[in-house]
């Protein structure tokens, strides 16, 4: 089958990949209808929708620091091995991150939120761009790296200063403060039990941006259309997911989630 055809998947679904232009219409105004008409509409990002605004992904040739992979430092065993290092990662991806802005798609994400009073917007992202969209509504599944976290007292405050003046940095008690973000084998914690109701409720889930390969975020689609939701999919590439949603949009987040986001009603 011609992945320059609409393709007909189980159960009624469609999906096209650099389908001929009217595909791409017909496609989009079915996406849009749904927003449309939704009461509840839940949107999932990933680090793909913070790579359009140059953030490196953690699978992107600019993932990596020094000689050191993302799954090397961003971890409870990293950090109690060498808090400094891990520090000098994180201070590094602070500052690139202070230098990047919202894009299009973080605004269109925005506007979306004030159309439906009904809107929950999930991120995987820690980057704060949503936020500085205008985005409030926010459901931050892998934390904040704008927030430190002491190691021993558990207190819990923002800090958006890079660089950084002294790593690691401390805590008021004298304990070493860590990265306000969830590492590689630690729980997501109650966010995610607000994050699988908010998608049971739904009635429309977009994802954009996302690999679809990172648990348990990449089960939350699937919690959704079992649930009875429309699911739309935004991503350049095809994902393991593209299969398995009602819509599968190929392109930028910032191109097409304005397109689809600019048609709700409330919106101009």
């Amino acid at each position: 089958m011609s992945c320059s055809d609409p393709r007909m998947l189980s159960r009624g679904m469609f999906l096209y990949s650099n389908s001929p232009e009217y595909n791409i219409i017909r496609f989009m105004e079915q996406a849009r209808n749904w927003l449309q008409s939704a009461t509840s509409v839940v949107a999932l990002t990933g680090a793909g929708i913070s790579a359009e605004s140059g953030i490196p992904t953690f699978r992107s040739p600019g993932g990596l620091w020094k000689q050191y992979k993302p799954e090397e430092l961003a971890t409870p065993q990293a950090f109690a091995k060498d808090p400094r290092l891990v520090w000098e990662w994180y201070d590094w991806r602070r500052t690139v991150i202070a230098k990047a802005e919202p894009n299009p798609g973080h605004r269109a994400l925005a506007e979306l939120e004030r159309a439906k009073p009904n809107f929950t917007l999930i991120t995987q992202n820690v980057d704060g761009l949503h936020e500085r969209a205008g985005s409030r509504r926010i459901l931050k599944l892998h934390g904040d790296i704008w927030r430190f976290k002491c190691s021993d007292c558990g207190r819990d405050w923002p800090d958006r200063r890079t660089p950084l003046p002294k790593l690691p940095p401390h805590c008021g008690c004298g304990a070493i403060a860590r990265p306000g973000v969830v590492w590689f084998g630690e729980p997501l914690g109650e966010v995610w039990a607000e994050a699988e109701h908010a998608v049971r409720e739904s009635e429309v889930l977009l994802v954009a941006g996302t690999s679809a390969v990172v648990y348990p975020a990449a089960s939350l689609a699937p919690i959704a259309k079992s649930a009875g939701a429309r699911v739309i999919e935004i991503n350049p590439e095809e994902t393991p997911l593209s299969g398995h949603v009602d819509i599968s949009l190929r392109g930028p987040a910032g191109e097409l989630l304005p397109q689809l986001v600019g048609h709700a009603p409330g919106l101009p």
